[in-house]
C-alpha cells in the first residue's frame, strides 16, 4: 500500500512546492497580504516583505499575484541578476519580450513601451522580486531607478522586494538611503504560534483530502510546534517525516514518539564528516530531544553505553525519553488541576480566513471539528448512573461543582472519540475541562479500557441536558448517567 493510500490522501499534504492552495494565513500572513493589496490599490510604489527562510514568502507572493491576474500586468523575478543589463533582460523575458541585447537605452525603451501601453489600458504594473537579499548594490540602485517610470499624476510601476532578514540589513546601510526612503511599507512575517501551527497542519490535511480525524495526536502536534519553532517549512518537514515513520510501522496515527524519532533523524550532527556511526563527532550517544524542552531549546545528549549499536542506542534513548515525558506530563497535569488553570490552547483551529481574491473563494478550510454520534463507539461504550461524588471529594464539594456524567472507556477509544461522541465537539478547551475533572489521566493519548471518565454536562450540545435539569434527566432519553 502506498503512502497516500495508507492515510487516505488524494495528494501529498506536506509537499515542498509553493502551492497557494496549501497556504495557511496566520495573523502575520493575513496582515502581510492585506498590506500588499493596499499598497497596490493606493499605488504606493515600493513595498518590502521580509521574513526568515521557510516562512512561506514565495507562496504568499503567488497568492498576491493570483489575485491580480485579471486586474494588473505582473512580472515575477527570482533570478540573481549580476548587473543592470541582467535585471532588464530578465524583466522583459518574463513579459514575453526576450532579447539578447545589453544596450540599456534600448532595454529601457522596450520597458517604457510596455508601461505606456498598460497605462492607456488603465491597468497597474506590478513587479515582484523574490530573494532580493542576494542582489548587489548596483542592481538595487537600478531597481530604485525603475520607480522613475511615472507621470506627474501616478506611478507606472509598483515594486515588491521580498527577502530574508539580510535584506533589511542591506537596506539599512547608508548607501541605500535613497531606496529605503522610497519604500512605503515594511511588511514583516514572524513564526506561527502553537495554535497557528495546529491550524496549519489541519488545513494542509484538509486540502490533501484526508477523510478522517487528524492523524497527529495532541502530544505529536505539541512536539511539532515546539521543535519547528513555528516555521511553516520546518513544520511540513517534521509532519512528512513522522507520517513516513507511521506508514513504515503500519500505524494509522502519528504519536509523540514518532515525532521524536523524526527530530532525531533530522539532526544534522549525524552527517558531519568522520561521524559514520550516526552519532555526533567524538560521542557515542545519540542525539535526542530533552523531555519538556521549550521551543528555544536545542538537542541534548543522553548518556549511553559505549559499543552499543546505533539502532539499539536509539531505541533505549527513546524509551528513556518516553518515561521522562510521561512523568513530565503527569506533573504538569496535576499542577494545572490543583491550580484550576487552563493549559494554553492546542486544539484544532481550522483556517477559515478568506482573502479579497474571488479566484480563491473555493479554497476555504473545513468547518470546526464536530462529529455526529459514532454508532460503533456508542455500541461498545457503557455508562453508569451514579449519585456518588468522586473519591476524595465530599458531597458538599461535589454539589458546588457543575453537573457531570460518567463514561466507561470502551476498547480502542480515545479522549477525542469520547468528547466527539458525548459532547458533540472536541477542542483544547474541552480537553482542558476533561483533564481537570480526571486528574488520574496523565497522558491524553493513552487511556485504559474500563477506566471511568467524568465529562462536564454543561458542554453537551444536547439542549435537553444541562445543569438546570440534570436532576430530572431520565435514562430513557439517553444512556449517560448524570451525577
Amino acid at each position: 500500500m502506498t503512502f497516500l493510500e495508507h492515510f487516505g490522501f488524494i495528494e501529498q499534504p506536506f509537499g515542498v512546492t509553493p502551492d497557494p492552495r496549501f497556504l495557511h494565513l496566520g495573523s502575520q500572513h493575513r496582515e502581510a497580504l492585506a498590506s500588499l493589496v493596499h499598497a497596490t490599490e493606493e499605488k504606493r510604489g515600493f513595498v518590502a516583505l521580509i521574513g526568515p527562510p521557510g516562512m512561506g514568502k514565495t507562496t504568499l507572493l503567488f497568492q498576491y499575484l493570483e489575485g491580480l491576474r485579471h486586474r494588473a500586468r505582473t512580472a515575477f523575478l527570482f533570478q540573481n541578476a549580476r548587473d543592470t543589463s541582467d535585471l532588464m533582460r530578465y524583466l522583459l523575458a518574463d513579459l514575453g519580450m526576450g532579447t539578447s541585447s545589453k544596450d540599456l537605452p534600448e532595454l529601457n525603451g522596450m520597458l517604457n513601451g510596455v508601461l505606456a501601453e498598460e497605462m492607456r489600458a488603465g491597468r497597474p504594473f506590478v513587479l515582484v522580486i523574490d530573494e532580493a537579499q542576494n542582489l548587489g548594490a548596483e542592481v538595487l540602485e537600478s531597481i530604485r531607478l525603475l520607480s522613475n517610470f511615472e507621470t506627474p499624476w501616478v506611478k507606472l510601476m509598483q515594486i515588491v522586494l521580498a527577502g530574508q532578514p539580510q535584506l533589511a540589513e542591506r537596506l539599512s546601510q547608508p548607501s541605500m538611503a535613497q531606496l529605503r526612503q522610497r519604500i512605503s511599507s515594511f511588511v514583516r512575517l514572524v513564526p506561527f504560534t502553537a495554535e497557528e501551527t495546529n491550524a496549519y497542519i489541519e488545513h494542509r490535511l484538509w486540502v490533501a483530502g484526508h477523510p478522517g480525524p487528524n492523524p497527529f495526536t495532541v502530544g505529536a502536534r505539541t512536539l511539532i510546534a515546539e521543535h519547528s519553532g513555528g516555521i511553516p517549512r520546518s513544520i511540513s518537514n517534521l509532519c512528512y517525516q513522522s507520517l513516513v515513520l507511521a506508514h513504515a510501522a503500519g500505524k494509522g496515527q502519528v504519536k509523540a514518539e514518532m515525532v521524536r524519532e523524526a527530530i532525531s533523524d533530522r539532526a544534522i550532527e549525524w552527517l558531519l564528516p568522520g561521524n559514520g556511526n550516526g552519532t555526533p563527532c567524538g560521542s557515542t550517544t545519540p542525539l535526542v530531544s530533552a523531555p519538556g524542552a521549550s521551543s528555544s531549546a536545542k538537542l541534548t545528549l543522553l548518556p549511553g553505553p559505549r559499543g552499543r549499536s546505533n539502532a539499539d542506542s536509539r531505541r533505549a534513548s527513546l524509551a528513556v525519553v518516553s518515561i521522562f515525558a510521561m512523568l513530565f506530563l503527569s506533573i504538569v497535569s496535576g499542577a494545572l488541576w490543583k491550580a484550576n488553570l487552563t493549559p494554553k490552547p492546542l486544539g484544532v483551529t481550522p483556517n477559515v480566513e478568506a482573502t479579497t481574491f474571488p479566484v480563491l473563494s473555493t479554497a476555504l478550510a473545513p468547518a470546526p471539528e464536530t462529529m455526529s454520534p459514532i454508532s460503533n463507539n456508542r455500541a461498545n461504550a457503557k455508562t453508569e448512573r451514579s449519585g456518588r461524588p468522586p473519591a476524595g471529594v465530599t458531597t458538599a464539594e461535589a454539589a458546588s461543582k457543575e453537573p457531570v456524567f460518567t463514561v466507561v472507556v470502551a476498547r480502542d477509544t480515545t479522549l477525542r472519540h469520547i468528547s466527539l461522541e458525548y459532547l458533540g465537539h472536541f477542542d483544547a478547551a474541552d480537553l482542558a475541562a476533561i483533564l481537570s475533572l480526571n486528574p488520574k489521566i496523565t497522558n491524553p493519548d493513552e487511556i485504559e479500557t474500563g477506566q471511568e471518565i467524568s465529562l462536564p454536562l454543561s458542554l453537551r450540545r444536547d439542549s435537553a441536558i444541562n445543569a438546570k435539569d440534570a436532576g430530572d434527566f431520565s435514562p430513557t432519553s439517553a444512556t449517560e448517567g448524570a451525577r
